[in-house]
Protein backbone atom coordinates (compact mmCIF):
# COMPACT_ATOMS: atom_id res chain seq x y z
CA UNK A 1 0.00 0.00 0.00
CA UNK A 2 1.21 3.43 -0.95
CA UNK A 3 2.45 5.22 2.31
CA UNK A 4 3.58 1.63 4.12
CA UNK A 5 7.24 1.45 4.98
CA UNK A 6 9.18 -0.55 2.77
CA UNK A 7 11.01 -3.68 3.42
CA UNK A 8 11.57 -4.97 0.00
CA UNK A 9 10.82 -5.36 -3.27
CA UNK A 10 8.63 -7.79 -5.00
CA UNK A 11 9.43 -9.91 -8.08
CA UNK A 12 6.47 -10.99 -10.31
CA UNK A 13 6.97 -14.86 -11.48
CA UNK A 14 3.09 -15.03 -13.38
CA UNK A 15 0.71 -12.78 -14.45
CA UNK A 16 0.75 -9.17 -13.98
CA UNK A 17 -0.22 -6.41 -11.17
CA UNK A 18 -0.76 -2.16 -11.59
CA UNK A 19 0.44 0.12 -9.35
CA UNK A 20 -1.64 3.06 -8.85
CA UNK A 21 -2.31 6.08 -6.46
CA UNK A 22 -5.75 7.13 -5.25
CA UNK A 23 -7.33 10.64 -4.96
CA UNK A 24 -9.16 11.65 -2.55
CA UNK A 25 -12.16 11.24 -4.35
CA UNK A 26 -11.78 7.62 -4.37
CA UNK A 27 -10.77 7.72 -7.90
CA UNK A 28 -7.43 5.40 -9.09
CA UNK A 29 -4.85 6.63 -11.19
CA UNK A 30 -2.66 3.72 -12.95
CA UNK A 31 0.99 4.41 -12.77
CA UNK A 32 2.30 1.38 -14.23
CA UNK A 33 1.75 -2.49 -14.97
CA UNK A 34 3.78 -4.51 -15.02
CA UNK A 35 4.00 -8.46 -16.11
CA UNK A 36 6.28 -11.10 -15.19
CA UNK A 37 8.99 -11.84 -15.25
CA UNK A 38 9.94 -8.52 -13.84
CA UNK A 39 10.09 -6.35 -10.27
CA UNK A 40 7.86 -4.23 -8.37
CA UNK A 41 8.39 -1.85 -5.63
CA UNK A 42 12.17 -0.84 -5.70
CA UNK A 43 12.26 2.54 -5.42
CA UNK A 44 12.02 2.45 -1.89
CA UNK A 45 14.88 -0.50 -1.83
CA UNK A 46 17.25 2.29 -3.37
CA UNK A 47 15.85 5.70 -1.73
CA UNK A 48 14.68 4.53 2.06
CA UNK A 49 11.33 5.65 1.43
CA UNK A 50 7.45 4.37 1.94
CA UNK A 51 6.17 2.69 -1.10
CA UNK A 52 5.25 4.94 -3.60
CA UNK A 53 2.35 3.27 -4.93
CA UNK A 54 -0.51 0.64 -4.04
CA UNK A 55 -0.05 -2.73 -6.22
CA UNK A 56 -2.86 -5.34 -6.96
CA UNK A 57 -3.47 -7.91 -9.15
CA UNK A 58 -4.19 -7.59 -12.68
CA UNK A 59 -4.80 -11.29 -13.16
CA UNK A 60 -3.76 -14.34 -10.90
CA UNK A 61 -0.47 -13.19 -9.96
CA UNK A 62 2.57 -15.04 -8.39
CA UNK A 63 5.04 -12.60 -6.24
CA UNK A 64 8.40 -13.35 -4.51
CA UNK A 65 9.48 -11.34 -1.66
CA UNK A 66 13.49 -9.86 -1.38
CA UNK A 67 14.29 -7.68 1.53
CA UNK A 68 15.63 -4.70 1.14
CA UNK A 69 19.08 -5.48 2.50
CA UNK A 70 19.38 -8.46 0.96
CA UNK A 71 19.01 -6.44 -2.12
CA UNK A 72 21.48 -3.93 -1.29
CA UNK A 73 24.08 -6.47 -0.35
CA UNK A 74 23.67 -8.03 -3.68
CA UNK A 75 24.31 -4.88 -5.33
CA UNK A 76 27.71 -4.69 -3.46
CA UNK A 77 28.62 -7.55 -4.31
CA UNK A 78 27.44 -7.39 -7.87
CA UNK A 79 27.47 -4.16 -9.36
CA UNK A 80 26.51 -5.52 -12.60
CA UNK A 81 22.95 -5.50 -10.47
CA UNK A 82 22.67 -2.27 -9.47
CA UNK A 83 23.25 -1.03 -13.02
CA UNK A 84 20.50 -3.16 -14.21
CA UNK A 85 18.47 -1.61 -11.21
CA UNK A 86 18.99 1.77 -12.81
CA UNK A 87 18.19 0.64 -15.77
CA UNK A 88 15.04 -0.90 -15.02
CA UNK A 89 14.01 2.70 -12.75
CA UNK A 90 14.97 4.96 -15.91
CA UNK A 91 12.71 2.75 -18.02
CA UNK A 92 10.01 3.34 -15.35
CA UNK A 93 10.74 7.13 -15.02
CA UNK A 94 10.32 7.53 -18.65
CA UNK A 95 7.29 5.63 -18.54
CA UNK A 96 5.92 8.09 -16.35
CA UNK A 97 7.22 11.23 -17.64
CA UNK A 98 5.18 9.47 -20.69
CA UNK A 99 2.21 9.47 -18.39
CA UNK A 100 2.45 13.40 -17.42
CA UNK A 101 2.73 14.01 -20.79
CA UNK A 102 -0.24 12.23 -22.13
CA UNK A 103 -2.30 13.19 -18.94
CA UNK A 104 -1.86 16.83 -19.33
CA UNK A 105 -1.16 17.30 -23.79
CA UNK A 106 -3.54 14.76 -25.07
CA UNK A 107 -7.19 14.15 -25.11
CA UNK A 108 -9.03 10.96 -23.38
CA UNK A 109 -9.37 9.83 -27.04
CA UNK A 110 -6.18 10.16 -27.91
CA UNK A 111 -4.98 8.29 -24.70
CA UNK A 112 -7.62 5.47 -25.48
CA UNK A 113 -6.19 5.15 -29.13
CA UNK A 114 -2.47 4.65 -27.46
CA UNK A 115 -3.96 2.43 -25.15
CA UNK A 116 -5.62 0.50 -27.95
CA UNK A 117 -2.33 0.62 -30.00
CA UNK A 118 -0.11 -0.65 -26.95
CA UNK A 119 -2.47 -3.72 -26.10
CA UNK A 120 -2.43 -4.43 -29.97
CA UNK A 121 0.83 -4.58 -30.18
CA UNK A 122 0.90 -7.15 -26.82
CA UNK A 123 -1.64 -9.26 -27.26
CA UNK A 124 -3.23 -8.60 -31.19
CA UNK A 125 -3.57 -10.76 -33.88
CA UNK A 126 -3.93 -10.08 -37.27
CA UNK A 127 -6.66 -10.52 -39.33
CA UNK A 128 -7.67 -9.73 -42.90
CA UNK A 129 -10.20 -6.66 -40.88
CA UNK A 130 -7.19 -5.46 -38.98
CA UNK A 131 -5.68 -6.43 -35.81
CA UNK A 132 -7.44 -7.94 -33.20
CA UNK A 133 -7.39 -8.49 -29.26
CA UNK A 134 -9.89 -8.70 -26.54
CA UNK A 135 -10.15 -5.96 -24.22
CA UNK A 136 -10.34 -7.54 -20.56
CA UNK A 137 -10.43 -4.14 -19.24
CA UNK A 138 -13.44 -2.45 -17.82
CA UNK A 139 -14.25 0.97 -18.60
CA UNK A 140 -13.79 1.88 -15.81
CA UNK A 141 -10.70 0.25 -15.70
CA UNK A 142 -9.46 2.24 -18.52
CA UNK A 143 -10.58 5.31 -17.37
CA UNK A 144 -8.38 4.55 -14.36
CA UNK A 145 -5.08 3.82 -16.72
CA UNK A 146 -5.63 7.05 -18.76
CA UNK A 147 -6.60 9.51 -15.96
CA UNK A 148 -10.20 9.66 -17.12
CA UNK A 149 -13.71 8.42 -15.77
CA UNK A 150 -15.87 5.60 -17.23
CA UNK A 151 -18.21 7.94 -19.12
CA UNK A 152 -15.75 9.71 -21.26
CA UNK A 153 -13.71 6.78 -21.88
CA UNK A 154 -17.17 4.76 -23.07
CA UNK A 155 -18.00 8.33 -25.48
CA UNK A 156 -14.65 8.39 -26.38
CA UNK A 157 -14.57 5.13 -27.95
CA UNK A 158 -17.96 5.60 -29.58
CA UNK A 159 -15.75 8.41 -31.52
CA UNK A 160 -13.51 6.25 -32.41
CA UNK A 161 -15.86 4.12 -34.08
CA UNK A 162 -17.63 6.93 -35.71
CA UNK A 163 -14.59 7.91 -36.95
CA UNK A 164 -14.04 4.61 -38.19
CA UNK A 165 -10.50 4.19 -36.35
CA UNK A 166 -11.27 0.80 -34.47
CA UNK A 167 -14.07 -1.46 -34.15
CA UNK A 168 -16.08 -3.03 -31.28
CA UNK A 169 -17.63 -5.74 -30.71
CA UNK A 170 -18.16 -6.39 -27.24
CA UNK A 171 -15.26 -6.91 -25.41
CA UNK A 172 -13.35 -8.03 -29.02
CA UNK A 173 -11.49 -4.60 -30.36
CA UNK A 174 -10.69 -4.41 -34.49
CA UNK A 175 -8.11 -1.71 -35.85
CA UNK A 176 -8.81 -1.80 -39.18
CA UNK A 177 -5.54 0.75 -40.10
CA UNK A 178 -2.89 0.40 -37.40
CA UNK A 179 -1.50 3.97 -39.07
CA UNK A 180 -4.20 5.93 -38.94
CA UNK A 181 -4.95 5.08 -35.35
CA UNK A 182 -1.26 6.32 -34.50
CA UNK A 183 -1.31 9.34 -36.66
CA UNK A 184 -4.88 10.11 -34.29
CA UNK A 185 -3.12 9.46 -31.36
CA UNK A 186 0.07 11.28 -32.08
CA UNK A 187 -1.55 14.48 -33.67
CA UNK A 188 -0.63 17.87 -32.06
Amino acid sequence: MAGEPAEGLFVIAEGSVRAFRTGMDGREQVIHVERAVTTIAEVPVFDNGDYPSTVAAEEPALLLFIRKGDIRSACIQHPELALTAAKVLAARLRRCAELVESLSLREVGQRVAKLFLDEAAARGVKTAAGVRFDQKLTHNQLAARIGTVREVVTRAIMRLQVQGLVEADGKKITIPDAEALRAYADAE
